[in-house]
């Protein structure tokens, strides 16, 4: 197989996308749409989204020390793109995108009352790393409709109809492939990771 070399750049896709709401000293809350974010620890729980500075949520997470990473269904694909194509400096991105803000349970941020998972987070690193800052969210709660939940309760992202972004493009979560650990049950190469 021949491959071309390309030039350095984020060359993982798909992501997810998320709308990660945030909410000002004053009250008033924002929707930022965004694909860099990731799981970074298990234990304590956290996970990172990854924000322009000059950003007006930004400035929002980092004067609070808190967001939400709220995970849409294809439901709400309208919504996901227009709150990443407007700035919250200028209009009430909730009221003009038809989302519900709902109360969270551990934050100020509201949750929106439209996606199937709120993951609500308390900043507990932040790092700059040029074109993004790097915020690190321990979770302090998670909230999940019922058929965001599989058979024994855990999230689903196929029952939450989740989507994922590559760049311009948005797509549907496939059919599953596979469970993890199923080359266990072939025999493998090796056990070891």
């Amino acid at each position: 197989m021949v491959k071309r070399l390309l030039k350095p750049t984020v060359g993982v896709r798909p992501v997810p996308v998320v709308l990660v709401t945030c909410i000002g000293e004053e009250g008033r809350a924002n929707v930022i749409t965004l694909a860099w974010v990731g799981v970074v620890c298990s234990l304590p729980p956290m996970v990172s989204i990854a924000v322009r500075p000059e950003r007006f949520s930004h400035d929002l997470i980092k004067s609070t020390g808190q967001f939400v990473v709220n995970l849409p269904s294809s439901d709400q694909l309208w919504a996901v793109d227009y709150c990443g194509t407007r700035s919250g400096r200028h209009e009430d991105k909730f009221a003009a995108a038809g989302l519900t803000p709902a109360p969270a349970s551990e934050v100020k941020p509201p949750l929106i009352a439209e996606c199937p998972i709120n993951i609500e987070c308390v900043v507990r690193h932040e790092l700059s790393l040029g074109s993004h800052d790097l915020f690190i969210g321990e979770v302090v709660a998670v909230h999940a409709d019922e058929n965001a939940l599989d058979e024994a309760g855990n999230l689903s992202a196929a029952g939450a109809r989740l989507m994922m972004y590559d760049q311009p493009d948005y797509l549907s979560l496939g059919s599953k492939l596979s469970w993890h650990g199923y080359s266990k049950s072939q025999g493998s190469a090796s056990s070891d990771a």
